[in-house]
């Protein structure tokens, strides 16, 4: 599959090995006034695309800054210190700023160019399978308080978005089974033909093969947009893609955002447990949920993480759930599946921390 284009309403999605090579034309057409650039980089990103990226940019006054990237770093003070850069730098509205590295990075440097001089231009270089499939699209940007995950943020768009396949060949496996997990979730949620095809390909996609791997980020992408541009805000539709991330963002509260469970891990096991919720509910029939577990199984996508999907873990876990950004009242508001492909309407099911616990005491 060669370099694929999706258009959103404010932007593109350019997607395939070697996208990165469109950044210059992609700057001329979006920011045709832009003299500087700062580009924000994970530390972790190799440093031969920093370098072919300097090289692409070299008719511009380009400033670098390295940060280490972690949910720990994810804070307002790293974003006024980075704001602070840039007003020193002198940056107009007409300059550009470039976050290149995983989605720790783009929602923080789509949060400091949402807010430098009330909007500056952005460009988003997801590096990480997890950011490329997920955090990229939506427009939504923020960092952490310490009572909870992304809850200071705003909605913004960048200029367009390049995911470059070539980044993913740099990372652990580990990290590559974060991305999948957020690629199976918008299997599971919206479209069983695809999840039939990770059935079949997860493999493939986890062992990078090209042009599977291209067209499973196309078509997560795509599912994405779908619910994205319809409820930019996240006023309804849209949250149907919190499927499995409130026990998720409870677990990795409760582990400290430590490397012992990372996002992506924590996803997999909170759509497990949503999944086994809804067949105990009689939501989902036990052939769904046999069909989600024999996937897992047969991929070996938790084994090092079940001592996290048992009763005492979870428990612990459930008092986290209470600073969830998606929560409008005192009840925290659960997506559960109906069938593979179709999920229970968002704030339709909403529980108390005490229901909650009685619940898992039922389950585990």
């Amino acid at each position: 599959m060669k370099i694929s284009r999706l258009k959103a309403k404010d932007y593109s999605i350019i997607i395939g090995k070697n996208s990165i090579n469109t950044l210059p034309s992609e700057i001329k057409k979006h920011c045709p006034k832009c003299k500087k650039i700062a580009i924000i980089i994970d530390s972790k990103v190799p440093k031969k695309f920093v370098m072919r990226i300097k090289k692409k940019l070299k008719k511009y006054k380009i400033f670098i800054h390295f940060i280490s990237s972690s949910e720990k770093i994810k804070n307002i003070n790293q974003v006024n210190l980075l704001i602070d850069k840039l007003l020193k730098l002198n940056f107009n509205r007409s300059d550009l700023i470039i976050g290149l590295g995983g989605g720790i990075v783009g929602d923080m440097i789509g949060f400091v160019s949402s807010i430098f001089k009330r909007g500056i231009n952005f460009i988003n270089l997801p590096s990480t399978l997890l950011s490329q499939v997920d955090s990229c699209i939506g427009g939504k940007t923020g960092v952490n308080s310490i009572f909870g995950k992304n809850l200071i943020g705003s909605f913004y768009n960048p200029k367009v978005v390049i995911v470059e396949t070539e980044f993913l060949k740099s990372l652990p496996k580990r990290e590559i089974t974060c991305g999948y997990a957020e690629i199976l979730k918008h299997a599971i949620i919206y479209d069983k033909n695809f999840f039939n095809f990770l059935r079949k390909n997860t493999r493939k996609i986890l062992s990078l093969e090209n042009n599977t791997l291209t067209r499973s980020i196309h078509k997560s992408c795509k599912i994405k947009l779908n619910f994205t541009e319809k409820d930019f805000r996240e006023k309804g539709l849209r949250m149907k893609l919190n499927f499995g991330h409130t026990f998720a963002h409870a677990l990795e509260i409760q582990n400290k955002y430590s490397n012992r469970l990372n996002h992506g891990e924590a996803v997999l096991i909170g759509m497990l447990i949503a999944v086994k919720i809804s067949k105990f509910k009689n939501l989902c029939s036990i052939n769904t949920y046999n069909q989600i577990e024999s996937l897992y199984r047969k991929n070996l996508l938790i084994k090092k993480f079940r001592r996290y999907l048992n009763k005492k873990e979870i428990l612990k876990s459930i008092k986290f759930m209470k600073n969830d950004k998606k929560k409008d009242d005192e009840k925290v508001s659960f997506i559960f599946l109906k069938e593979i492909g179709k999920t229970t309407m968002p704030g339709k099911y909403k529980y108390g921390t005490k229901q909650i616990e009685n619940l898992v005491k039922k389950l585990f």
